[in-house]
């Protein structure tokens, strides 16, 4: 049976509900439409997935291997026997080491470091060479994957480089086949379509194709903090298989309306969410992507709309990644310490151990910067505490509900064992005014902020402790002795 475009799996299967395909490329194609319902709730728009990880490859860049190889062999470009040579991110190098299979062509593979260690195995498994370089280059630098692959296609007798950044049979193939699924499948009924934006080619093909149907459909690019298309200096990022630091040939600009840019974080955090919420476990690409279609489908927020996401891929290419959660914690994605816990919350609980049973709330206790050294001393030890804020010589020494200490009074702050070492060193101290002696004021953290977001605070060697405010209001005061507290009870929980 032929592989060329007019040869879908859509057409195998109308022949008959058990026919039996030549080889495996033939299954590529006709994938689901997923409604993602529970990861839009609360959302009148639907949500519809485009499920490209059922082709056989695990992605959508399993419809342009096939394409771009056929067409070569067509134009003599490949011969039997030759090297297929191409820079990929994975994706689209599986694709090809497929249809290389099946051809019986070698095939050698040029990938940035930062791709996850199943992408490389998965490509080694197919029989492929693979070259790793590093990620943080220049495109035009001799080191970077683009660069060594044009190198190798030079040096290795018989190669050939698909090259799906400027090969137009990539956008051809998905106005040939991707777009008409999608628009068959919904009826016509697709009123913006969703993709993340690498080569272009997936989102100008499709674009295409549906806008020659309905030239009111929008196409919403999603892109990665950091890449050109929507970043006036690109920088790094994290995301695999999408963005770019420079134009592709098969990407046009023309037919995406719109870009939404979006954040390693919430990619990571959209993909796992449709994990573990509708069950598809999706790659870090497709949480960037259905993370841009949620903005738009709550955006319009209209029942008459229909909003299609393309998902490239499967998630379990990303195990090592996006679904360890060490790793996670490691690049900032994920707390360190797995909880919810707020910084009032924390404080509450703290201020409940430092009380005794049938004590009232106290207020913060604070100092003011006229008071003497011994007083602020005095203070420290009458309360059992080490640390206290210092507010300005015209305001109270002590707030309550009906008049709070507001933050814009506090000017400075003291320490237990900052004053005794001064005082050792210098008796006399003990009679100087508070301002003469006190330190910057203690960071301030919102009642609100995740108890993670303190750890940073506290780092610093000059901020043993932070200040807890609501509206301008302090609420109290946390130690770095509270969060080793805190943490060391997280530690030993179940």
């Amino acid at each position: 049976m032929s592989t060329t475009p007019d040869t879908t799996a859509a057409e195998t299967a109308s022949a008959g509900q058990h026919q039996i395909l030549p080889h495996v490329v033939a299954a590529i194609g006709n994938t689901p439409l997923i409604r993602l319902d529970r990861l839009n709730r609360g959302c009148r728009t639907p949500l519809i997935g485009k499920l490209e990880s059922t082709n056989p490859g695990g992605s959508v860049k399993d419809r342009i291997g096939i394409r771009m190889i056929e067409e070569a062999e067509r134009r003599g470009w490949l011969k039997p026997g030759g090297t297929i040579v191409e820079p990929t991110s994975g994706n689209t190098g599986v694709g090809l080491a497929m249809a290389a299979a099946v051809r019986g062509f070698r095939c050698v593979f040029v990938m940035p470091d930062k791709v996850s260690t199943e992408k490389r195995a998965l490509l080694r498994a197919y029989g492929a060479e693979v070259v790793t370089t590093p990620t943080n280059v220049a495109r035009d630098a001799a080191e970077s994957y683009y660069s060594v692959a044009d190198r190798l296609t030079r040096e290795i007798p018989g190669a050939f480089q698909p090259n799906q950044y400027f090969n137009p049979m990539n956008p051809r193939t998905h106005y040939e086949a991707t777009g008409p699924e999608i628009w068959h499948g919904t009826g016509g009924q697709v009123t913006h379509f969703v993709a993340g934006v690498g080569t272009g080619g997936t989102i100008s093909g499709i674009s295409r194709y549906l806008k020659q149907q309905n030239g009111n459909v929008q196409v919403i690019g999603a892109d990665p903090e950091g890449s050109i298309y929507t970043t006036p200096t690109p920088h790094p990022y994290m995301v695999e298989g999408v963005g770019e630091d420079f134009w592709p040939g098969t990407f046009d600009r023309s037919l995406v309306d719109a870009f939404v840019s979006v954040s390693d974080r919430d990619a990571f955090a959209t993909a796992r969410r449709m994990t573990r919420e509708e069950g598809i476990l999706l790659g870090d690409s497709g949480g960037l992507a259905v993370a841009a279609a949620l903005q738009v489908a709550r955006r319009l927020d209209d029942p008459q709309a229909m909003v299609v996401v393309l998902l490239p891929d499967s998630g379990r290419s990303y195990l090592s990644r996006l679904y360890n959660d060490e790793w996670m914690r490691e690049n900032g994605f994920l707390p360190r310490i797995n909880t919810a816990t707020r910084a009032a919350e924390l404080l509450a609980r703290t201020q409940r151990q430092r009380s005794q049973p049938g004590d009232s709330a106290q207020p913060t206790v604070v100092v003011r910067a006229d008071a003497t050294v011994a007083h602020a001393l005095a203070l420290l030890q009458e309360r059992g505490i080490s640390h206290l804020p210092v507010i300005g010589s015209g305001n109270g020494s002590a707030g309550d509900a009906d008049n709070p200490i507001t933050v814009d009074a506090i000017v400075g702050s003291v320490q237990e064992r900052a004053l005794l070492d001064r005082i050792v060193r210098a008796p006399a101290t003990l009679h100087a005014t508070v301002a003469s002696v006190m330190d910057a004021p203690f960071p301030l953290v919102d009642a609100a902020a995740e108890v993670e977001h303190i750890f940073p605070l506290l780092a610093n060697a000059g901020a043993s402790a932070v200040l807890v405010q609501r509206v301008g209001a302090l609420l109290g005061i946390l130690t770095r002795a509270d969060l080793l507290d805190f943490v060391s009870h997280i530690r030993r929980d179940p």
